[in-house]
């Protein structure tokens, strides 16, 4: 079959697509024809070797982390009944600690675990349900770390990427008043059509100080930093005295550095990504109502880019470069 292999650590050229062995069916497994594959920034981070300390793959290597498609295929000891089914699941092998190593997914064909695999519901686009399958959970449970509700007001900084485009939707849904933060024309449009109420261009000077106009010079109830970074910890000087620091992004690099005493000093209850982490692993079934919110069409996954699987190269530039709004997919 056809996949794209990594056989050693370096820039995207190193994303090349080639013939490989066929992945071969195990007790309890699937067979996934892929119509799509994930793109995610973690891929990108693995693939330049930066990621070893935390997932540690070794080339070469079939990068991924989750595919949409048709099982086409049942290993011994699982129900034949999925063949035919329109799926959505993550790809890879369990990581240390927890979590998957991200490889697998840059595909025709992919194995997965039986019960790993969700169907996408009807009326939903296999596409649509692959762009929810991690971003999905992440922006349910950085809403509920937010506690959204009409009267707040929230930053979502990184708002046109995959979960920041979500949560500007249901920040908008529950109520709250919507500042997004993004760079540049065309991600602010895509916020504005989203739901945001205002916008503010990070890469312009004084962007805080318009987020502090906007509020009357009272600070925003709550941010959601996607952004990492300086601009993660620029956006922190924007938060209100009793407000909600969400810092699940690292787009710029790095996570933003909050020193606890920091928060404390102005009143803000500071959360991480392992805050979020145990948001998404403890609400059962939050691929399941992000799906139906997207099938009652309250919420709408933006997929910014889809490239072949021959140009991955391109579609892992395009994320280091932050020229994407919302997901990157491949397919076959």
């Amino acid at each position: 079959m056809r996949a794209v292999r990594v056989d050693r650590f370096g820039g995207p050229e190193v994303l090349v697509a080639r013939e490989v062995p066929d992945p071969g069916l195990r007790p309890g497994t699937v067979e996934i024809e892929v119509e799509a594959a994930n793109v995610m920034y973690l891929e990108v981070l693995v693939r330049s070797g930066r990621g070893r300390d935390h997932f540690p793959v070794t080339p070469p290597y079939v990068p991924g982390t989750g595919v949409a498609g048709t099982v086409t295929r049942t290993g011994p000891g699982t129900d034949p009944t999925w063949t035919g089914a329109r799926v959505v699941a993550d790809t890879g092998e369990p990581a240390q600690g927890g979590g998957r190593l991200p490889v697998g997914g840059y595909a025709e064909r992919a194995v997965v675990p039986a019960a790993d695999l969700v169907r996408v519901p009807e009326g939903v686009e296999p596409r649509h349900a692959l762009a929810l399958l991690h971003d999905g959970p992440t922006a349910l449970a950085l809403a509920r770390t937010a506690g959204h509700r009409p009267g707040r007001t929230v930053l979502v900084a990184a708002a046109a990427g995959g979960a920041g485009s979500l949560s500007v939707q249901l920040a908008r849904r529950a109520g709250a008043r919507v500042i997004a933060a993004a760079r540049g024309g065309a991600k602010l449009d895509l916020a504005r059509r989203l739901g945001a109420h205002e916008t503010v261009d990070y890469s312009l000077p004084g962007w805080t100080d318009r987020v502090m106009e906007l509020t009357g010079g009272a600070g925003v109830d709550t941010v959601l930093d996607g952004a990492g970074s300086s601009l993660g910890e620029a956006a922190f000087t924007t938060v209100a005295a009793g407000g909600r620091f969400v810092n699940y992004g690292s787009a710029g690099g790095r996570f933003a550095e909050i020193e606890p005493a920091r928060a404390r000093e102005h009143g803000v209850r500071a959360f991480g990504l392992l805050d979020v982490k145990a948001g998404v692993e403890g609400a059962a079934g939050a691929l399941d109502e992000a799906l139906e919110l997207a099938r009652s069409g309250e919420l709408v996954p933006h997929i910014g880019l889809t490239l072949p699987l021959e140009r991955a190269a391109q579609a892992h530039r395009a994320l280091e470069e932050r020229r994407v709004a919302g997901k990157v997919l491949l397919t076959p």
